[in-house]
């Protein structure tokens, strides 16, 4: 694993802070040493630590305490936080960053013994029972029998969030470039035309590309992406009125109205929910690409 430098980019993520952490491999359980269905762990990155893009041969399913974590995978982007994780089918192809100080946990599931068939990246819903029973089986020295009996409960509790929180990158190269850009920098604030003009095609085409593409206008992508990123710093403590300077708004009110559109919540109220303040539900399994 390598550190990276300020302003290198991430894979189709958000720009690195000095500080971030890389790793471009992953270690996985030794299913020969460790032949269960289910294999379970968790560790605390103290710096901000990304994942390039990678796959592997067995279902994995991560999710946080205390912070974020964000992946790409093919033409989408997740951010799940306190109360829900993200479930990556074998062999799936993404990338993903967990914030500094996060309670990182991830569980590896055999693919020929898993009951469970989810063929593409879905947000989960972690209740207490499917965090404890997961707890539970990442220790080692559990019996055969009382090992099954807890993956078995696992299985039946293990479900998709009711909607998901994923933003839809466009796959049309005419816009391509915007959607890039954005990703680079949230706060980036050239209008609709001033891209148009910039890529030498009519107000009318950028706007048809975004809603075939996403399913959202223009203004309606740029404010989901920017609270794509308002959940990872807020989640890494900072405040709402820095929050909504570093993504491009002239004022907080501004930010908190975009927030509250797109979250259902107040930007305070989600922190609180992330800090165990609250014992809301996290409100991302509410929200779909909107």
């Amino acid at each position: 694993m390598v550190g990276a430098s300020r302003g290198e980019a991430s894979p189709g993520m958000w720009r690195r802070e000095t500080s971030t952490v890389v790793h471009r491999s992953v270690a996985l359980p030794d299913q020969a040493a460790a032949p269960f269905v289910i294999t379970a762990g968790f560790r605390i990155p103290r710096v901000p630590t990304e994942w390039t893009p990678h796959s592997h041969p067995l279902h994995e399913l991560v999710w946080v305490r205390g912070g974020t974590l964000t992946s790409r995978v093919a033409g989408q982007v997740f951010t799940v936080s306190k109360g829900y994780g993200l479930w990556m089918p074998a062999g799936m192809v993404h990338a993903g960053r967990a914030t500094a100080g996060a309670l990182f946990h991830d569980a590896y599931f055999a693919p020929d013994r898993t009951p469970v068939a989810f063929g593409e990246p879905k947000a989960i819903a972690m209740t207490p029972l499917l965090e404890s029973l997961l707890t539970h089986l990442s220790y080692t020295d559990l019996d055969a029998a009382a090992r099954a009996r807890a993956e078995a409960v696992v299985f039946d509790v293990l479900r998709p969030a009711e909607r998901q929180f994923a933003l839809q990158l466009p796959d049309d190269a005419r816009i391509g470039a915007i959607a890039e850009a954005l990703l680079d920098d949230p706060a980036d604030c050239r209008s609709l035309e001033e891209w148009a003009l910039r890529l030498g095609v009519s107000d009318r085409t950028v706007t048809r590309a975004f809603r075939q593409a996403t399913g959202l206008s223009f203004a309606q992508w740029r404010q989901t992406l920017r609270v794509h990123r308002a959940l990872t710093l807020l989640s890494e403590g900072i405040d709402v009125t820095t929050v909504s300077e570093t993504l491009g708004y002239a004022r907080p009110s501004s930010f908190i109205a975009a927030f509250r559109r797109v979250m259902g919540t107040t930007p305070g109220a989600f922190v609180q929910v992330v800090d165990g303040r609250d014992g809301v539900r996290n409100p991302v399994s509410g929200v779909g690409n909107s």
